[in-house]
């Protein structure tokens, strides 16, 4: 799964995770290493004392969000979490554990960390290997954003693995599609479609736009405009397919260059992995944070991508209420 200041362009890294069977094994050393822990292993059945339902509450902020948003005051991305007044949500009420993730790398976030976010959840792909996903919801995934497809002919092998994995265990979860800098929109938008099911109570299918800098065999950067054209057009034949907008993923370089002041009718998922993103993207309201590439959780062996869901665990049900398929 970069950007003005200095630090962040040196210490961000690109990608969700295995972003590409192609840049994944390009990528140069990560920079973002603060200290190290080790993978935690609790044990035994999660008490009830563990387990946070889905009831309002507050959801820490940091305080240049607190300053933008006063209390009572929304963000648009969080005013469209509630569904039109006398609708139904889509999806039955889902039960959120409390996060128990950790970090091989931690570090000190600027602005606010995720870790008093009330909704968490992870994104993965064939690199996180067999995840045992029942005991990766009790560990606090709420949520899971799977690799399905990339550029026009590429499909994430453990795709239907996983897709299947995550319902069985009562996780909500989205495709996501790495896009390719050298084939056409139309094109990629058809090998999605062809190879993700339109499942009733899926999140909306997410494009991943980002800079291949590390790829073998694409390293175009198109200009502004052709991102743009390239986009709209993906995300319009999605829209009409799977009857949502889809989300946008990207990172800080690539939004620098290309989505500032765009797609403000779009859920934006960002990556940010020192800083929150209003350090980062001070324009851009968000509804998902990829805050970290190299967590850790029972139900999965080695690193796996971490985020938290912009808003409450009620705001949760309704934003899924809104926008699942």
């Amino acid at each position: 799964m970069r950007f003005v200041l200095p630090a962040l362009l040196a210490m961000a890294v690109t990608g969700c995770t295995g972003a590409s069977q192609i840049d994944a094994l390009d990528l140069k050393p990560s920079n973002e290493v603060v200290s190290s822990i080790g993978t935690p292993t609790p044990k035994g059945k999660v008490s009830d004392e563990e387990v946070l339902t889905a009831l309002s509450g507050g959801t820490p902020v940091s305080a240049a969000r607190a300053a933008k948003f006063p209390e009572g005051v929304l963000p648009e991305e969080q005013v469209a979490f509630a569904p039109p007044p006398g609708t139904l949500a889509k999806t039955h009420r889902q039960t959120i554990y409390r996060a128990r993730f950790s970090d091989a790398k931690p570090v000190p976030f600027k602005g606010a960390s995720p870790k008093p976010f009330e909704v968490h959840g992870v994104d993965v792909s064939k690199y996180q290997g067999d995840i045992n996903w029942h005991e990766l919801r009790r560990h606090g995934a709420s949520f899971a954003f799977i690799k399905a497809t990339e550029g026009d002919d590429h499909m994430d092998v453990a795709f239907e693995k996983n897709w299947k994995g995550a319902a069985d265990a009562g996780i909500p979860r989205g495709a996501y599609h790495f896009y390719y800098w050298c084939s056409t929109a139309k094109d990629q938008a058809a090998w999605f479609i062809r190879n993700v099911p339109k499942a009733e109570g899926a999140l909306p299918p997410v494009i991943d736009v980002e800079w291949n800098a590390h790829s073998r065999n694409c390293r175009k950067r198109p200009g502004r405009t052709h991102v743009l054209s390239e986009m709209k057009t993906f995300m319009s034949i999605l829209e009409r397919h799977y009857g949502v907008k889809p989300i946008i993923y990207t990172a800080p370089d690539f939004y620098a260059d290309n989505l500032r002041g765009q797609f403000s009718e779009h859920s934006f998922w960002l990556r940010s992995v020192i800083a929150h993103p209003s350090q980062v993207y001070p324009d851009r309201d968000w509804a998902f944070w990829q805050y970290s590439g190299t967590g850790l959780s029972g139900g999965v062996d080695g690193h796996i991508d971490l985020n938290v869901f912009n808003g409450t665990a009620e705001s949760w049900q309704r934003w899924i209420g809104k926008r699942a398929l």
